[in-house]
This record gives C-alpha cells, sequence and structure tokens, in this order.
C-alpha cells in the first residue's frame, strides 16, 4: 500500500486536508481504486468527493465519508467486521486492508452479483458476501468487533446492536430526510452503548425487503 510520502493529491486534498489521520485508512485508499467500483459512464468522476449512481437507486458514499467512517471503526487489523450495504463493494474491499475478515451484506441481487466481480480483483483479507436484509445483520458469523452501514436508519437497528463483541463500535448513519448524523455506537462491557456523533450527512434509507426497487 502507499505509503503517507507517495499519497495521490486526491486523497491529500479530500481526506488528509479534512482531517482524516488513520495512516492504514490512507493507504487502503490509495490501494483500492474508486474507478473500479463505478459504472464506466461515471468513472471519469471517480476521484471526485461526491456519491456517484451506481443502479437499484443506490449510490457509491463520497470518499472523505467513506474514509470517515473506517476511520470511527478504529480497526487494528485482527477483526471481524460487517459491512450493511455492500453496493458496488467499495467499502467492503476497503475493509479488507482494515481488518482480518469481512462479512457483506447486499438486499439487491444484481448489485450484490456486482459486487462479488469488482471485490474479487480489489481485496486482502477474505470477504465473503450475502444477499439479505441488513437490518438483520448477519448473525451466523457475529460477534463483530466493527459494523458500519452505508444507509440511514431512525435508530440503530437492534440485530446490530445484538451482533456487536462488548468493545465493539457500530457506524450508522442515524436521522431522517434529507439530513442524518453519522454517529460511533461503542458497546460497553455493561451493554449498554456509548454514544459520538461524528458529521452531518445523506445518506440512502436503510431499505426493507419489501421496500426494493
Amino acid at each position: 500500500m502507499a505509503s503517507e510520502a507517495s499519497w495521490p493529491p486526491w486523497i491529500e486534498q479530500q481526506l488528509v486536508r479534512r482531517g482524516i489521520r488513520d495512516r492504514r485508512v490512507l493507504a487502503a485508499m490509495a490501494a483500492v481504486p474508486r474507478e473500479g467500483f463505478v459504472p464506466p459512464q461515471e468513472r471519469y468522476h471517480a476521484e471526485e468527493d461526491a456519491p456517484l449512481p451506481i443502479g437499484c437507486g443506490q449510490t457509491i458514499s463520497q470518499p472523505y465519508i467513506v474514509a470517515l467512517s473506517l476511520e470511527a471503526l478504529e480497526l487494528g487489523g485482527n477483526e471481524r467486521v460487517l459491512d450493511i450495504g455492500t453496493g458496488s463493494g467499495y467499502q467492503a474491499a476497503l475493509l479488507s486492508y482494515l481488518a482480518a475478515e469481512v462479512h457483506t451484506i447486499e438486499i439487491y441481487a444484481e448489485l450484490l452479483d456486482h459486487a462479488r466481480t469488482n471485490i474479487a480483483v480489489h481485496h486482502s483479507a477474505p470477504v465473503i458476501c450475502h444477499l439479505g436484509d441488513g437490518r438483520q445483520g448477519w448473525p451466523d458469523a457475529a460477534p463483530y468487533d466493527g459494523i458500519v452501514v452505508a444507509a440511514w436508519a431512525r435508530q440503530p437497528p437492534k440485530a446490530l446492536v445484538e451482533q456487536l463483541a462488548p468493545g465493539g463500535r457500530l457506524v450508522i448513519p442515524l436521522g431522517s430526510e434529507p439530513w442524518q448524523t453519522l454517529v460511533r455506537l461503542r458497546k460497553l462491557p455493561s451493554g449498554a452503548l456509548e454514544r459520538e456523533e461524528l458529521e452531518k450527512v445523506r445518506f440512502v434509507p436503510l431499505v426493507r425487503p419489501a421496500e426494493q426497487r
């Protein structure tokens, strides 16, 4: 992965100058080309700090928000993590450079098929892709040291909280339309959640099966 002395200009401008400090996150962002996770007609815009459409009414998040979410997970490299909302596979691929095992869930079969292909080209640690309802998490591989959600909910889904290991971090946008707050919820030994607000954001909603387009 790239060293801090050789960050691509877009990483320096969009991430470092905006406060992203985790060198492992920055190196992962440098190692995984975003253009490999967007439709061909969007590749010219891949290095822009903006969300881009990927089909099924979904988007790939802007790089800064992805980096902020990953940094908030506080990963050291030995963790099992859960990625909710696979989309095109970009965040899951990045997580494979930051954790030991990645599980990712997508509700749209069409997106998941493309994501599997994309991740196969750009990954480090194992990434296991699942088709399903992200609100229910993936209990078969729980508990998770980190869970990151790429869609907003009004409240943290109960299943995700239950699948979080003690000391684990859940990063999720909470709120409603049009703006939400990206928060980090840390699970204390008592089971209570410690909440930290990170940034105002705009995400697509966390879709239920009956709400698929």
